[in-house]
């Protein structure tokens, strides 16, 4: 049986303030194999950006382990998951992760040198396929709200990662932008992508292959 790209046992994360605690994951587990889309939804506060946190590596659980292609990505120290990170996971948030002062292709090209992987050739065909060859120069406060999405996925495939994790990833575009960007990511996981997308659009669960419900820190198939 084949090993699931992206793999989550029984994760838990608290958080504390003061004498009161939070318990965002409680044994959340989720595999995910090459080329499936996953969405994950459901009411805010429920833990879809702490487990997306977890699953990335940005975050550390305080219980239970994330795997990438078979080798652990939690529970290291940060010098190791680190590059890990960067070789195997693509982020792409809401929110965006351009740098202002930074072109389109120089942000793509900054995320390529974070792992190593400086390709000005590579960037610029990944330019090309996100439709943004005309707009390498520009800056992200020169791009409009569907430039913006696109360039920031970009980033986030600039070093052709085996998972592709998104934070509502077509929150602030039109439905056409919307479909573009979806079929961008269907494409991506048509050659072997893992994709985990959390969201709360209609549009976006339906091209998921499964989606799953996160509930008070507790996945509902």
């Amino acid at each position: 049986m084949t090993e699931p790209v992206l793999r989550a046992e029984r994760l838990y994360r608290f958080y504390h303030a003061g004498d009161d605690e939070t318990l965002a994951l409680r044994g959340v587990s989720l595999s995910v194999d090459a080329g499936e889309i996953v969405a994950i939804v459901g009411p805010s506060g429920s833990g879809k950006s702490t487990l997306l946190a977890c699953l990335s590596g940005m975050d550390d659980p305080d219980g239970g382990t994330v795997s990438v292609g078979g080798r652990r990505l939690s529970r290291r120290p940060e010098h190791e998951r680190t590059p890990m990170r960067l070789r195997d996971i693509g982020l792409l948030y809401q929110s965006g992760n351009l740098i202002e002062h930074l072109s389109v292709l120089g942000n793509i090209e900054l995320a390529q040198r974070f792992a190593g992987k400086t390709d000005s050739k590579r960037a610029r065909s990944l330019l090309a396929e996100l439709g943004l060859q005309q707009r390498a120069s520009a800056h992200p406060s020169q791009l409009s709200g569907g430039e913006l999405c696109r360039a920031g996925l970009a980033v986030a495939l600039a070093n052709e990662p085996r998972v592709l994790l998104a934070d509502e990833p077509t929150g602030e575009v039109d439905s056409v932008t919307e479909a573009s960007i979806l079929g961008l990511i269907c494409q991506r996981a048509g050659g072997g992508v893992a994709v985990v997308l959390v969201t709360h659009s209609e549009a976006v669960a339906a091209i998921a292959d499964r989606t799953v419900q996160l509930v008070d820190g507790q996945l509902v198939a």
